[in-house]
């Protein structure tokens, strides 16, 4: 079944060179078999025609009543598999388990922009609800029509549409498609179930994909074995600004079988077997050129300061100087974040076929289509004739959208005139990784006599303006941006940077909820009361009470020597309060996270055990980004090429952590694939403060960082 919506969001949107017409629709329905196919447009239907064809969900009930939902969206971990199935299982008034999900193939799925963002719930979710909703409505009207009766008599149940006044007269789905394919349109507007009536949505559901994975039986794209396919290594500079001076190939021509590929900047060693490539790879004879650097990760601070653009102002009201003459008392701080990894459990890695006219992809993506655009502009064929099909993709984050492995395996392919294999090693992963960006955030905020905050001044430094608009009642304020998570150009950062799972977000979180500590402390307040005296919004309020309620500690003026810590995000719309406990051992400098209660409104809940496991690995990803991982580097040198320097959070690590999902039917699901990460820097380093009195600004708060701020601290106090 197909849904021709015209959703105008930021990630499910048409181009022109993805568009497919109603004509390549039929070709693909025909390569699928017979099905019901329903037309749904925003505005009046008669003004469809093919030129405005815009596939940007399809889903088709087959000859056997089987449901296939075909999504331009992928599956990297985050569980959508699931959630989507809950979604259009509920609409369609279908058992689960007759939905099948057909995810990331250019050829099978409509146009989407990638999976990035939590925006496949709230964007893609609702929209694919929606048609389900009208494609429902078209099965019963088609279902009155053979049974002869109102469609007001009908009702629906298990895929089965049944005359309410006589049960005996029923028609399947499956009966109504007849294995033809028959083709709708819906003649009036409907409105999607209530929750209330949502039989399967809202009800925590195993993971659809769990036996694949814990079987070993889940496709990745190193998986991928084709006829004839040769595995690729490729020459790598020693750092990101290094100069090509002299190669010497003759080394590597010896080894048996290898075939050796020069195109331009590429180079590569090729083989059918992949330790023979590294061995001919190992044996070229290479001379760089390295100019002197110019920056590092102790000097990267002052760097991005001299280097920033103009402010962008993101929020404004009231006046800062008005606020500043009120104030009786005034703070002023600087936020340090460094760079910070991907280090997905899976990398990069892209198999490319080239037959004739047409290009088969495997990748590991978070972005098909436009891999699709890009192999085609690569190897010069239309975007047609490329075929990008992605498997299960091992991990993300934001890592996985620019596809260079993609483009380097179809370069390869089309040079060999064989399939290759492009499979990035944990130091390729490394030297390649779009990092999220270090970043400083300035800000200047002060109480007057009634301990209210007057004015906040804000000032954000390459993180990105994501989530720096305070929510809380500030009567003059300004925030402005300096640069975004995107880049700033090659004058600002020594290599790549891009999203970082909750990008801009986890850095502006832990200067805005960090300063909040602060003048809470300083107003002889409890961090919870302040937070409270300056919430107006009522479901960020309830939030915040819920955690607390579920912490089950009373909060005093920080600090206690207890080691409590509380911040809050709006991610995008979904609303989240966190607390911890923790412990420091001022000696070696270690903070160990014993506790995190996390309370979370996500709006409608789609799948609540879904949901808690996004929170879980969130909060487990966070401790790293906070406590150890951190990218050394000189120049475009990068000095962590592995996991026995860069440190990831351990299973020892782990705090008991609880969740509480806040219920809100009310509102439509919102994403919870990201939003619980952005508070872990501000909680953990406000429970540090709590704990030993001393507060840390830069992240992440090593034990060596610890260390000194303790020292600092005991000679400034003497």
């Amino acid at each position: 079944m197909k849904n021709e919506k015209f959703v105008k969001s930021s990630n499910v949107r048409s181009t022109s060179s993805a568009q497919v017409t109603r004509r390549e629709f039929f070709k693909r329905m025909g390569l699928l078999g017979g099905g019901i196919i329903v037309y749904v447009s925003f505005g009046d239907p008669s003004s469809w025609s093919e030129s405005q064809a815009d596939f940007n969900t399809f889903f088709r009930i087959g000859a056997d009543g089987r449901i296939t939902c075909f999504t331009g969206k992928i599956e990297m971990g985050q569980g959508v598999i699931t959630s989507l199935a809950q979604m259009l299982a509920d609409e369609l008034v279908v058992p689960l388990t007759s939905v099948e999900m057909v995810m990331g193939d250019t050829l099978l799925c409509p146009y989407d922009r990638g999976t990035f963002g939590s925006l496949s719930t709230p964007y893609f979710g609702v929209a694919l609800r929606q048609a389900a909703t009208e494609a429902r409505s078209v099965l019963v009207q088609m279902a009155a029509e053979k049974l002869n009766v109102p469609p007001s008599q009908l009702k629906v149940k298990d895929g089965q549409i049944i005359d309410r006044k006589n049960s005996n007269q029923s028609v399947t789905y499956a009966k109504l498609t007849g294995g033809k394919i028959i083709e709708r349109r819906l003649k009036q507007s409907v409105s999607p179930l209530p929750a209330s009536q949502h039989t399967i949505s809202g009800k925590a559901t195993g993971r659809i994909d769990a036996r694949q994975k814990v079987t070993g039986e889940a496709h990745y794209s190193g998986d991928i074995r084709l006829p004839g396919m040769l595995y690729a290594k490729i020459l790598r500079p020693p750092a990101h600004d290094a100069i090509l001076k002299r190669i010497d190939l003759d080394s590597a021509k010896k080894i048996k079988g290898v075939k050796i590929v020069r195109d331009g900047d590429l180079i590569a060693t090729l083989h059918q077997y992949p330790d023979e490539a590294q061995k001919a790879l190992d044996k070229i004879n290479v001379e760089w050129e390295q100019p002197e650097p110019r920056v590092d990760n102790r000097t990267i601070f002052d760097h991005l300061l001299r280097s920033a653009p103009s402010a962008e102002i993101i929020a404004q009201n009231g006046n800062i100087e008005t606020g500043r003459n009120h104030a009786e008392q005034k703070f002023e701080a600087t936020y340090l974040n460094h760079y910070v990894a991907h280090a997905p459990m899976e990398p990069h890695t892209a198999v490319v076929q080239i037959e004739g006219q047409k290009a088969t992809v495997w990748a590991s993506t978070q972005t098909p289509f436009w891999a699709q655009q890009e192999v085609a502009s690569t190897v010069g064929l239309t975007p047609q004739n490329v075929r990008v099909i992605t498997p299960f993709v091992g991990g993300g984050f934001g890592g996985k959208t620019r596809n260079r492995q993609v483009i380097e395996a179809a370069r390869l392919a089309k040079l060999a005139g064989k399939p290759v294999q492009v499979a990035w090693t944990r130091k390729e992963e490394f030297f390649f990784d779009t990092f999220r960006p270090a970043a400083v955030i300035k800000v200047r905020s002060g109480l007057d006599r009634s301990q209210r905050i007057v004015y906040w001044d804000y000032d954000n430094y390459f993180a990105g303006s994501r989530s720096s608009k305070p929510f809380y009642d500030i009567s003059n304020q300004r925030v402005a941006a300096r640069g975004g998570w995107m880049g700033g150009g090659s004058q600002t950062h020594p290599f790549s940077v891009g999203a970082w799972r909750g990008p801009g977000s986890n850095s502006n979180v832990f200067a805005m909820e960090s300063q909040i500590d602060i003048m809470a402390a300083a107003a002889g307040l409890d961090p919870l009361t302040f937070r409270l005296n300056h919430l107006t919004d009522k479901r960020m309020r309830k939030v915040l009470n819920t955690a607390a309620e579920k912490f089950g500690h009373r909060f005093a003026k920080a600090p206690t020597k207890r080691g409590f810590g509380i911040a809050c995000t709006d991610y995008k719309g979904t609303y989240v309060a966190t607390m911890a406990e923790v412990k420091v051992d001022e000696t070696s400098g270690a903070a160990r996270v014993q506790r995190v209660v996390c309370a979370q409104d996500t709006g409608e809940v789609i799948n609540p055990e879904g949901v808690r496991l996004q929170i879980e690995g969130c909060i487990t990803m966070g401790l790293g980004y906070v406590l150890s991982e951190e990218i050394r580097f000189r120049g475009g040198k990068i000095l962590d090429e592995n996991f026995d320097t860069y440190e990831l959070p351990r299973f020892s690590w782990l705090p008991k952590i609880e969740t509480v999902l806040v219920d809100n039917p009310a509102m439509p699901p919102q994403g919870c694939g990201e939003p619980a990460i952005t508070p872990m820097g501000a909680v953990i380093a406000n429970a540090v403060y709590d704990a030993i009195g001393i507060r840390l600004y830069e992240l992440p708060m090593t034990p060596s960082r610890i260390k000194k701020a303790i020292k600092n601290h005991s000679e400034a106090a003497s």
